[in-house]
C-alpha cells in the first residue's frame, strides 16, 4: 500500500477494499463517520489513476453515502482532495450536520457547519473507539 494509505492507518482503519479503492476510517474524526477514500495506485495527480478506477468511484461513493446516511444521518457530504501533506490521490470524506452527533458515549459536533469543515477541531478515537468504530462501520459496507 502507499505511504498515504499507511499514515490513515491501514489495515486497522480499513472498512471495505474495492480494486481501486479504499475505504479508511479517518482516526481524527472532522465529524462522526469521516472516512478516507483512497486510491490504491501509487500515482501523485488523479489524473494518473486508470480508468477503471473512474468508473470504480461512482459505486464506492454510492456504497460510502448509503452507509453514513445509514450511521450517522448526515445532511451534507464533502469530499475534500487535499493532498498537500499526504501525496498520493485520496479524499477526506466529512459528514456534514448542524447539530451534534453522538457514539460510544461521545459527542461529535460539526464545528464549521454550515461553513467549511473545522478540521483542526476533529475528535481523536482512543485505541478502544476506533475498533469499535472500525467494526461498526466495516459491518455496514457488507
Amino acid at each position: 500500500m502507499n505511504p498515504t494509505i499507511e499514515k490513515f492507518g491501514y489495515p486497522a482503519t480499513l472498512l471495505r477494499e474495492f480494486d481501486h479503492w479504499l475505504v479508511l476510517l479517518r482516526p481524527a474524526q472532522v465529524t462522526l463517520g469521516s472516512l478516507v477514500l483512497a486510491a490504491k495506485s501509487d500515482v501523485t495527480a488523479y489524473h494518473q489513476l486508470p480508468r477503471p478506477a473512474f468508473a470504480e468511484q461512482a459505486d464506492v461513493i454510492a456504497a460510502i453515502e448509503r452507509v453514513l446516511s445509514d450511521f450517522c444521518n448526515y445532511e451534507r457530504i464533502n469530499y475534500l482532495m487535499l493532498m498537500m501533506v499526504d501525496p498520493n490521490v485520496h479524499f477526506h470524506v466529512i459528514p456534514r450536520y448542524g447539530h451534534a452527533r453522538q457514539w460510544g458515549g461521545m459527542d461529535f459536533p460539526d464545528a464549521g457547519w454550515p461553513g467549511p469543515p473545522h478540521l483542526g477541531t476533529a475528535v481523536a478515537l482512543g485505541p478502544v473507539q476506533m475498533p469499535e468504530l472500525v467494526g461498526e462501520l466495516a459491518l455496514k459496507f457488507i
